[in-house]
């Protein structure tokens, strides 16, 4: 039973404390603004102004699409603290986790356990991007509706 909670706090303690942000910053921070807010770009809009260039990780996991978008959740929350309305989205990627997950076997007291060790890979999405505020950012872009006409 003790090897099964350790396992346990182990995993929470792996994916809780593996997600990171860093930032380097190329020019003046502004206002902070509502994450929501934040738009993403492929190219920099016409007058832009960089404000930082940013990189972030998930937790470690299994390479799901859930952790590229923590990612790059992550990158527009630190936009948005620093005043940024946008982010300059540069790439995004998976890396080894630096600690691997595995489960095994182990003792108690007298009793020893035996078994077959098996190596879980795990990994990591990262995003890089560059936080940028935009004068005039263009609206949301809108899906085009369509006018039904009824026939007769």
């Amino acid at each position: 039973m003790n090897i099964r909670c350790a396992a346990l706090l182990g995993l929470a303690l792996l994916s809780a404390g593996c997600a990171s942000t860093s930032k380097v910053m190329l020019g003046q921070a502004r206002a902070p603004v509502d994450p929501a807010t934040v738009q993403i770009y492929s190219t920099p809009p016409a007058g832009s102004q960089e404000i930082a260039q940013l990189e972030s990780a998930s937790a470690v996991g299994f390479g799901t699409q859930g952790q590229t978008d923590a990612a790059v959740m992550r990158l527009k929350r630190e936009a948005a603290a620093l005043g940024a309305n946008g982010v300059i989205l540069m790439g995004v990627g998976s890396s080894g986790s630096p600690v691997g997950m595995s489960v095994g076997a182990g003792s108690y007291g007298s009793h020893v356990g035996g078994g077959v060790g098996i190596g879980i890979p795990t990994t990591q999405k990262r995003a890089a991007g560059v936080a940028i505020w935009v004068p005039n950012p263009p609206p949301a872009p809108r899906l085009p509706t369509q006018t039904i006409t009824p026939q007769r």
